[in-house]
């Protein structure tokens, strides 16, 4: 058993995966530019993959826009739903007066429970 050694390989070192044999999918490279810094950013995708139109961009983190014959796409953002705050969904809900009128009930009882009178009126 001392003549024989077993060897090994270090972690990480080497794969013992070959390429031989492997067919890869078509790919295709779509160019996105970025508004913001003017930089281009060559992504690669599936071939048969639908591209979008916008990707961030890898030097700025801004959004770029897929260039179709050296010129950027249209993104069309009218269906999408803007964000609704909390201050939007009570506004819904009361109108500024009504508002008002709750806020003074509510500080008038906070005042008399504090035993405080009103100030000012």
């Amino acid at each position: 058993m001392a003549d024989r050694s077993l060897r090994g390989m270090r972690l990480g070192a080497q794969s013992l995966q070959t390429e031989e044999g492997v067919t890869f999918s078509p790919r295709a490279s779509y160019t996105y530019l970025c508004a913001t810094c003017g930089q281009e950013t060559v992504m690669i995708f599936s071939a048969d993959a639908e591209a979008p139109d916008e990707w961030e961009c890898k030097h700025c983190a801004h959004v770029a826009t897929r260039l179709v014959d050296s010129k950027p796409v249209i993104v069309d953002h009218s269906d999408e739903k803007i964000a609704r705050t909390p201050w939007d969904m009570l506004l819904e809900r009361r109108t500024v007066p009504e508002l008002e009128e709750l806020l003074e009930e509510r500080l008038a009882f906070l005042r008399a429970r504090r035993g405080q009178r009103k100030v000012g009126a």
